[in-house]
């Protein structure tokens, strides 16, 4: 194999198959790269054995043929070399011969027979999904994924289809048991009937930085036990994690009858500037509610106290509730509207949290003794 390719092109490419490979690697060949150029193109392919990417780029076939080599001290070679450069890779052999402008490197390779193929086989669901949903889904629900290995079931994202208000539509939801994030998009054509499946952390992770300035659509395939993304190029297949994830809608409270509601940016910075005295252990920030004003505040152990008020629109009972900070934060800085709606029954009940204008997310927490 011998071929030419822009460095800009090569290094982008790269970077999202490096993050994908392991930096520890018990099985050898996991921690390469297969190349391959069949004419015209150069596909590029990494797997962790649970997830694996396949991504192509245009590239000057000189002699055609694949290899391998390693992910990691490629991406940083092609990352050290001049903007604009042209890059050469020879592979003859065991070796893999990298040259641009006064630069020489040679790696040594394994043979591509050994580097395992996840990504084939046929998926019997399929659909496309905009590009802008599938961000939606994620970006709103991932901080709430778990990351605690023992609950396996709740470290990825839960996609699937339900009725809301008697329309279909696609639900990702994520939750650690401490909070819970639940978005909905409208359902995509040939996306009725596909099993509920948990998407892996890792994959949501590498999926969302693959999309990131990504403006079409991808094509979405999907088992019981793997899921594909395709678009402009690439490929990510992913198992899917087996486990059944709980019934989150009997954590999702329908008659908290206090609502509170108030400006999103005014409450974000608010909490974010009283938790500032805050320690790590012990992030609380206590709500005070009483007739059209709430109070912020935060005690630590040393005795530091801080304490902000915001004007809102509240007009129930008094009442006091704790929270996580963190956990504040993360639902607030989701929320793009103006005003942020608190649904909350008392101190010990769980609080749902909605945009006032967007009722297409829910987030739920649950409260903290103060």
């Amino acid at each position: 194999m011998k071929i030419t390719i822009e460095r800009g092109l090569l290094l982008k490419v790269l970077t999202h198959i490096q993050s994908i490979v392991e930096r520890r690697n018990t099985i050898p060949i996991l921690s390469n790269v297969k190349l391959d150029a069949p004419g015209g193109q150069l596909s590029l392919n990494a797997t962790d054995m649970d997830l694996d990417i396949v991504e192509t780029v245009p590239a000057d076939i000189g002699r055609k043929g694949s290899t391998t080599a390693p992910a990691h001290t490629l991406f940083d070679i092609v990352r050290k070399l001049p903007d604009g450069a042209q890059v050469e890779l020879d592979a003859s052999g065991e070796n893999l011969k990298i040259s641009s402008g006064r630069s020489r490197f040679t790696l040594t390779c394994l043979p591509v027979e050994d580097f395992p193929v996840l990504s084939g086989g046929e998926l019997p669901h399929k659909f496309t999904l905009a590009s802008s949903d599938l961000k939606n889904l994620i970006d709103r629900t991932r901080f709430a994924i778990s990351t605690e290995e023992t609950r396996y079931y709740l470290n990825g994202i839960y996609l699937h289809t339900v009725q809301r208000k008697g329309v279909s539509v696609l639900r990702s939801v994520a939750t650690d048991g401490h909070r819970l994030a639940c978005v909905d998009v409208p359902l995509p054509e040939g996306a009725a009937g596909m099993p509920g499946v948990i998407v892996p952390r890792k994959a949501v992770q590498e999926l969302r930085k693959l999309i990131d300035d990504l403006d079409g659509e991808v094509g979405v395939s999907l088992s019981d036990t793997k899921i594909r993304f395709s678009f402009d190029g690439a490929v990510l297949t992913s198992k899917l994690i087996d486990g059944t994830f709980p019934d989150y809608d009997r954590v999702i409270p329908t008659d908290n009858d206090k609502v509170l509601e108030v400006n999103t940016q005014q409450f974000r910075e608010a909490v974010d500037r009283v938790s500032a005295i805050s320690v790590e252990r012990s992030r609380a920030v206590k709500m005070s509610l009483s007739n059209g004003m709430l109070t912020l505040s935060v005690s630590s152990p040393d005795n530091d106290t801080a304490t902000e008020e915001i004007p809102v629109a509240y007009d129930a009972g008094a009442i006091e509730i704790g929270f996580n900070a963190r956990y504040l934060l993360d639902i607030a800085q989701q929320i793009d509207g103006e005003e942020a709606r608190f649904n909350l029954a008392d101190a010990a009940s769980p609080t749902l949290v909605q945009d006032k204008d967007d009722t297409t997310a829910l987030y739920v927490l649950m409260p903290m003794r103060v």
